[in-house]
């Protein structure tokens, strides 16, 4: 113990540093779990957290009987996944194409413009879209107007919602997300690089050989990681494109509970922790199987 102890006093910076990531999991992560017991009781102020009745599972039964359910768990379902498909691949080609830019201006210039837009806040992004999409005086609708094109109302239209919160996300993140993937090929041997093209490889053959393997480790967890907020699409964003019209595809499950939470006169305080809870058990769920695949194809894993 003593040994021990003298090990770690030699090093306790080290462990003062350590302690501030540890104490933030622990304030913000684990010291909220406590409130986690309301979404199994009829919660009221007034009765407090002990002193309110304990129905279980109740409210979750009665979130999957909700004429509600279908339609937003097939909207975030839809909205993720179209995420998923559309996005992940644009910072890993980002990456592997300045990996070989040789011009360093222009590479520099390059990396600025496309890690610019993550810094825009949600709010001024969306206020960008309303801007650009504005049925009078929107800069994409009066360019369909010199086609012959009749003004359409983007916001208004629910069809159009997915699309517009996809690419516009993408625009916005592929630049910074692609970092990571920078970070990994930096690490790639020179000498693999080297070899292949004393034998002759392309810049497309070594692309596919030698960069897009050592870089698949770590697109691998990063698809596991997003597979844990398949159900989180992001409220701030969603909630300040969404009205009315745009509804029936704009509804997921961070707006239904803010809705049924805290805007309601009912103030469904258990009811809506219930579907908070339920979606995080699905996050959960879905970072151990993808896992557990990804460890039977020999792919890399978070354990």
């Amino acid at each position: 113990m003593k040994l021990r102890l003298n090990k770690i006093m030699r090093v306790w910076q080290l462990y003062i540093l350590l302690s501030l990531p540890i104490l933030y999991i622990i304030i913000f992560k684990y010291v909220p779990m406590y409130g986690a017991q309301i979404a199994f009781r009829d919660f009221t102020v007034s009765k407090g957290m002990w002193g309110s009745e304990w129905v279980g599972l109740k409210h979750f039964i009665r979130f999957i009987h909700s004429y509600e359910f279908g339609k937003i768990i097939k909207n975030t379902l839809i909205l993720n996944l179209y995420n998923l498909l559309a996005g992940f691949p644009f910072p890993l080609l980002l990456a592997l194409g300045l990996n070989y830019v040789r011009v360093r201006w222009f590479k520099k210039t390059v990396q600025m413009v496309t890690y610019a837009p993550h810094f825009i806040s949600t709010v001024v992004m969306v206020g960008m879209l309303f801007e650009l999409l504005d049925t009078r005086n929107g800069i994409v609708n009066n360019l369909l107007g010199l086609v012959g094109i009749q003004p359409i109302n983007f916001m208004g239209n629910p069809d159009f919602f997915k699309s517009m919160f996809v690419w516009s996300g993408i625009w916005q993140s592929a630049g910074f997300s692609c970092i990571i993937y920078l970070a990994a090929l930096s690490s790639v041997d020179p000498s693999l690089h080297e070899a292949a093209l004393i034998d002759g490889a392309s810049q497309r053959q070594r692309m596919w050989h030698i960069d897009l393997p050592s870089i698949l480790p770590v697109a691998i967890i990063l698809l596991i990681l997003s597979m844990g907020s398949m159900l989180d699409v992001g409220f701030e964003k969603v909630f300040l494109m969404q009205n009315p019209l745009n509804l029936r595809t704009s509804e997921v499950i961070d707006t239904y509970v803010y809705k049924v939470g805290l805007v309601s006169q009912a103030m469904n305080y258990s009811y809506s922790a219930a579907i908070g809870l339920f979606k995080s058990i699905v996050g959960f769920i879905l970072i151990i199987t993808v896992n557990q695949i990804a460890r039977k194809t020999n792919q890399a894993s978070l354990w």
